[in-house]
């Protein structure tokens, strides 16, 4: 089945089950996964952000997106579709990247090389190194140093 052509959320290439980065350390979680072999450069997903109120500490809680590049955020957003759902990696070793269109309230997840059916999709954060509700998962991934790749929950 393909999606209709005017819709503006299509995540018919992902799906979500247990991530293979979840065990008894580090709790149970979820992740999104290709349903399909994507070619790098094809886009994997595409949808809609719907901004939080103003006032929503999103340091707090690591369920939601940044939504602005002003810094300090104070622009928090509810993503569609899968997206909820990618965890993250180091910076520069993500299969995906997520595009931001601030201004029109959506994003486009593009693959960064080619992924085949059934891998764990995976993105950085843009907020990985300096929110706090990430300080913890910071450490774990990695992501202020060299070391090599190391993935946990989103």
């Amino acid at each position: 089945m393909t999606s209709h052509a005017e819709t503006k959320i299509d995540c018919s290439k992902v799906y979500v089950k247990q991530s293979t980065f979840s065990n008894e350390d580090t709790g149970m979680f979820d992740g999104a996964f290709a349903a399909c072999d994507i070619k790098e450069g094809e886009l994997v997903e595409k949808g809609l952000m719907r901004r939080l109120p103003e006032g929503f500490d999103g340091n707090t809680c690591p369920y939601i997106f940044t939504w602005s590049t002003e810094r300090p955020n104070k622009t928090w957003g509810m993503g569609s579709g899968c997206a909820p759902y990618y965890n993250t990696c180091k910076e520069g070793t993500a299969n995906t990247k997520m595009v931001r269109f601030f201004d029109e309230d959506r994003f486009e997840i593009y693959a960064t090389r080619d992924i085949k059916a059934g891998d764990e999709l995976l993105h950085t954060y843009i907020s990985l190194k300096w929110r706090t509700c990430f300080q913890e998962l910071n450490e774990i991934v990695h992501a202020n140093s060299d070391d090599s790749e190391h993935k946990s929950e989103s």
